[in-house]
């Protein structure tokens, strides 16, 4: 006779660790009621808007805004890392045409540890250094797959020059517009870091086993890969690019939602109201899309802003006008998710150097609801 499996009475938990606090943190602060993104104490709009994201990077890794001559001199080391080594561009050159650009950064940044003087110093300046390092060469490794897989040569930046522009330049083999580089830089502050987004807590994780910060890294990109996470912003283009034209939004919406088909660009776990963010990059968008003169998008992306809201009350996020803004700046959808890690890995190896100088290995517990009194038969019996 077949013995029936019983789980045992189990607690109620909290599905994907919603609402769990998992660490203490003076990184950044997000207030899901009311709607405010704080990076060490300062608003994030107002860093938008009134800084850069080279001073904000200086924010978050060293916990304060830098004086002038502080400043001055994190530049000059910045501009001193500014370049891919020779070997990492030789790996990009093998991976294969059909490698999508997350896997190759996943892969070509796990590489760069093995080219990098610090590799083996855990130490505080070596580590920020790495992280320097990182911050700089990825938009640099995106940059030059892509001119690969167009059939161009990977061009060097430009020294002096910032990491929104020489992302754009090393990209385009242009100098970029003012005011697209000014709408990149405002948009790489936004995303610079979002408290225990799934990203963060791998790269968290990972690094509180004591694993150095390329692997950290590594994780993080990994767990951003996913289209949950990072591939939001590349859907919502898709869905721009499937409606064509703002009039035909609203019966592709509603046949979606009628459908039960999830709408990208909409919801968030934390926020309870609008992503603070939406406003600053809708009105980006605005501006941009007007000096260029195609706004076919934007006006797509406010029809389905409409729509969305008054079938859902469903408030959109930072990924529904970042796809219309990237197109804006000429960007191709499969760079999107990549431009997210560009920003991004300020704030992951911010808390990979917060994890450190407070470790303790990351192991929670899972409430098991399986059978606990099976024993063993014999695959003959089994088979009987």
């Amino acid at each position: 006779m077949k013995k029936t499996c019983s789980p045992p009475e189990s607690k109620p938990t909290d599905a994907g660790l919603a609402d769990t606090v998992a660490c203490d943190s003076d990184i950044c602060f997000i207030d899901g009621k009311e709607g405010r993104l704080v990076y060490r104490g300062y608003d994030a709009l107002e860093l938008a808007e009134k800084s850069s994201f080279e001073e904000v990077a200086y924010l978050l890794w060293y916990g304060c805004l830098p004086r002038e001559t502080e400043f001055n001199a994190f530049l000059d080391g910045l501009r001193a890392s500014m370049a891919l080594p020779t070997e990492t561009v030789m790996i990009l050159r093998m991976f294969p045409k059909t490698a999508t650009p997350m896997e190759v950064i996943r892969t070509a940044v796990s590489s760069l540890g093995h080219w990098d003087p610090d590799s083996g110093n855990t130490g505080l300046s070596a580590s920020l250094r790495k992280a320097q390092r990182l911050t700089l060469r990825i938009p640099l490794l995106i940059a030059a797959h892509q001119r690969l897989r167009e059939g161009l040569e990977p061009i060097q930046p430009i020294p002096g020059h910032g990491i929104a522009y020489n992302f754009l330049y090393t990209l385009q083999g242009k100098a970029p517009d003012p005011l697209v580089e000014q709408a990149f830089d405002t948009a790489l502050i936004l995303h610079a870091d979002h408290e225990l987004n799934a990203s963060t807590f791998a790269a968290r994780v990972t690094a509180a086993t004591l694993s150095d910060i390329y692997s950290s890294v590594t994780s993080a990109i990994g767990a951003l890969k996913g289209p949950l996470h990072g591939g939001a912003n590349m859907e919502v283009m898709q869905l721009i690019e499937e409606i064509g034209r703002p009039e035909l939004a609203e019966k592709i919406i509603l046949e979606k939602l009628a459908n039960k088909i999830k709408i990208p660009g909409f919801g968030h776990r934390v926020y309870r109201c609008e992503d603070p963010r939406v406003n600053m990059i809708r009105e980006l968008v605005r501006s941009l899309s007007s000096a260029m003169g195609d706004s076919n998008n934007f006006a797509i992306t406010q029809e389905i802003e409409r729509v969305v809201l008054e079938q859902t009350k469903v408030f959109p996020n930072v990924d529904l006008y970042t796809a219309s803004l990237y197109s804006a700046m000429g960007l191709p959808p499969e760079l999107f998710t990549p431009i997210f890690a560009i920003s991004r890995t300020v704030g992951w190896t911010s808390h990979i150097m917060e994890q450190w100088g407070n470790n303790r290995l990351i192991r929670p517990r899972a409430e098991y609801i399986g059978p606990t009194d099976l024993h063993y038969v014999s695959i003959e019996e089994r088979s009987r």
